[in-house]
């Protein structure tokens, strides 16, 4: 085949990023580390960056965010650059996103880091709760901003249709180019679907939950930043085929495992979505059906990147998440990853000083994962409290239970029936309490 027959890759969209630090609301991140970080969203989503520009505020414009001097040097540098798009660090408002489009012109595309963010998990939504919740996301940041010049935003959810990879340009990969014609009347009742499609997944959901927490046994799930190393640590662990990759929001839908302690217990370990800073409104609300998994969890296990630069401010936004979806009261377990490659010590010890009873691993090497078990299983042991029980003979799944989620000690069979002594976990007092020993 001659190199000119050979197929030609489309050419990746040119970003231009604007961030703004505003002195009466500091960002968890520096400005230019919150930039490199939408840098990094936009190699992700498929783009290249071409330029950057900042400016310092006391508020945002009330009409383009950025000053009026700061959109005439923007437009320029625009120019120069030849760029197709900017990109707005901070999310704007609909008002922002008109104005900003008339000046910048009909060629420019204006979009948010919220924008860019739901493109991203668009092209990462494999399973189809994960597609409806980002249509519904996308529904919903798109509704108020409907204008003709958003047409740039036709390509189907997961990459159908579209652009996608180094050659595919940013969008929000959900509705097909005649959708966004529609009028809101239309949108409208698309969302009102979505919402209704996505109450029969949590309720089908909560049915999976509750016939789990009949089986009883202990659930552990990853939490952390995207790109803390959750995947390669449930596949280390469980010899799971996860999809990785050294890129932010790599994986989107959860994955549950099931694992052996050390003491035999059987445990599920669940995965979740990476979390980030300026984690989008609409998409903590769309997924809390996934994310729903956190609170029912028996430990947390907080994954850390500890090689990178801002490894205290991520481990920051991971529990200022956990905070906005108000989980409480769950033991957690801090887990300091990659420290086989961890150059500065001192920053190591300062997390640890912050974070007390963390365990050190490297997933990728396998380092540090039997002292990690060990330590959920020491967790779990202590969540247990002692009991003697007489399981009447018909009561056989009892026993099979108290083996699966308990500490056996000893067992005796009687003509009144078996006698468990033992440990069980608190949850689980409550189906033995008739049958305890006088």
């Amino acid at each position: 085949m001659s190199k000119s027959s050979l197929p030609t890759e489309l050419p990746r969209e040119r970003a231009f990023l604007i961030g703004v630090a505003l002195r009466n609301k500091p960002g968890l991140l520096s400005l230019d580390d919150s930039l490199d970080e939408l840098a990094l969203l936009a190699d992700t989503a498929g783009m290249v960056v071409v330029g950057m520009l900042t400016q310092k505020l006391e508020r945002p414009n009330a009409a383009t965010f950025i000053g009026s001097g700061k959109v005439s040097e923007l437009k320029n540098l625009v120019e120069e650059t030849v760029a197709d798009s900017v990109i707005f660090d901070d999310e704007l408002t609909p008002r922002h996103q008109r104005e900003l489009e008339k000046a910048l012109g009909e060629n420019v595309k204006v979009l948010d880091r919220t924008a860019l963010i739901l493109d991203i998990f668009a092209q990462h939504a494999f399973t189809s709760e994960g597609a409806l919740q980002v249509e519904l996301a996308q529904y919903e940041y798109r509704l108020p901003r409907l204008t003709r010049q958003w047409t740039h935003l036709a390509r189907q959810a997961g990459g159908g249709g579209g652009r996608t990879g180094p050659g595919g340009g940013v969008g929000l990969r959900g509705p097909g180019e005649t959708q966004l014609e529609v009028d809101r009347r239309d949108i409208g009742r698309r969302i009102d679907y979505l919402r209704t499609a996505l109450k029969k997944v949590r309720a089908h959901r909560g049915r999976h939950r509750k016939r789990r927490q009949r089986a009883s046994m202990p659930v552990v799930v990853f939490v952390g930043y995207t790109n803390a190393g959750k995947s390669t640590l449930l596949n280390a662990l469980t010899d799971a085929d996860v999809y990785v990759a050294d890129q932010l929001f790599a994986t989107l839908d959860p994955t549950t495992k099931r694992v052996s302690l050390p003491n035999g217990q059987d445990i599920l370990m669940s995965d979740t979505v990476g979390f980030i800073q300026k984690l989008p409104t609409a998409l903590v609300a769309a997924f809390r059906a996934t994310l729903e998994e956190i609170s029912e969890a028996n430990i947390l296990l907080h994954l850390v990147d500890v090689t990178h630069s801002n490894a205290q401010e991520q481990a920051e936004a991971v529990v200022a998440t956990l905070d906005e979806l108000e989980i409480e009261n769950l033991p957690i377990v801090t887990v300091f990853n990659k420290t086989d490659i961890l150059q500065d010590r001192a920053a190591l010890d300062q997390l640890e000083r912050d974070y007390p009873d963390s365990v050190e691993i490297s997933a990728l090497r396998r380092i540090g994962l039997d002292i990690l078990l060990e330590r959920i299983a020491r967790l779990l042991d202590n969540s247990m409290s002692p009991i003697d029980v007489t399981l009447p003979y018909q009561e056989g799944h009892l026993v099979s239970l108290f083996y699966d989620n308990g500490q056996v000690d000893s067992v005796d069979h009687t003509d009144e029936g078996v006698q468990v002594s033992g440990k069980l976990p608190h949850r689980l007092l409550d189906r033995y309490r008739q049958f305890q020993t006088p």
